[in-house]
């Protein structure tokens, strides 16, 4: 009993470390948003909303401009990404033999292994060709091309624990792999689906490298890099105002992993365990 007591309690400890461990930056950064002074620890905390009010009503910061961007770039590159690897998935697990569906894994895995730095200078001569810096195919071409790997991995992982002989049944009675995909596999997929439409929107909502490096103004440059150029607009650091632009944008997608935890689990985890 006394070791199953200390095994507790050292549980109990060790979460509530980690959890105020993993929580402390994001309080941290909550608290600052409505502090009149970033050293409110010495000067002391004095509560405002002027923070806020300026990140929204301030044109010249384009915090409305920046978060549209990274809304409908995320949100395109996602749905396209698992709209490819839903269909390669499928490929894979149900047309294939293994040899090569193993072949067309190890592959996609090898190129993701790239480091994104190394493609940063060709893909900005690319996009210069097409003149399409400053737009919104410059970062959503890439962004697909990023999230595909792992977008495919996940499904791949769940397509294959769905029977084939729900495919079979399906073919018998008339239908073709098209309508086997969209009316047996995909329906049975959602969890995983889900899962990997919002990893993929979270991955392409919080880039910077190539957000940095291919937009040039706010008519195409995503919030974490016009959060990051903040304080170059008038001269100093307002952190009030990084502190709450950047709070904006956390809530959302924090949100939406609190509420959708259980259908993300369920769609990592499904096709690791079988049964």
């Amino acid at each position: 009993m006394r070791e199953e007591k200390l095994k507790f309690l050292l549980i109990i400890t060790f979460s509530i470390f980690m959890i105020f461990f993993c929580l402390l930056p994001f309080i941290y950064m909550v608290i600052t948003s409505f502090s009149k002074q970033p050293d409110y620890l010495f000067s002391g905390f004095n509560f405002t909303f002027d923070n806020y009010y300026s990140v929204i009503t301030t044109r010249s910061l384009h915090f409305i401009d920046y978060l549209r961007n990274s809304l409908i770039i995320s949100g395109i590159s996602a749905f396209v990404c698992v709209s490819i690897s839903a269909l390669s998935a499928y490929a894979i697990t149900r047309l294939l033999s293994f040899k090569y569906a193993s072949i067309i894994l190890l592959f996609t895995l090898a190129t993701s292994m790239f480091p994104q730095i190394s493609l940063v200078g060709y893909l900005f001569k690319f996009m210069s060709m097409l003149g399409w810096i400053n737009t919104y195919f410059a970062l959503i071409f890439p962004y697909i091309a990023l999230t595909l790997p792992l977008s495919l991995w996940i499904l791949v992982s769940y397509f294959s624990q769905i029977p084939k002989e729900l495919d079979k049944a399906a073919l018998i009675d008339g239908c073709s792999h098209w309508q086997v995909l969209y009316k047996v596999v995909l329906p049975l997929s959602v969890p995983g689906l889900f899962s990997t439409l919002l990893l993929a929107f979270i991955f392409a909502f919080n880039e910077f490298m190539f957000a940095l490096i291919l937009t040039i103004d706010h008519n195409a440059r995503t919030i974490p890099v016009g959060i990051a150029l903040f304080q170059g607009l008038h001269g100093e650091i307002p952190w009030g105002t990084i502190m709450s632009a950047s709070t904006i944008t956390t809530i959302p997608v924090v949100m939406l992993t609190i509420i959708f935890q259980r259908h993300i689990i369920q769609g990592l985890t499904r096709g690791a365990v079988k049964g």
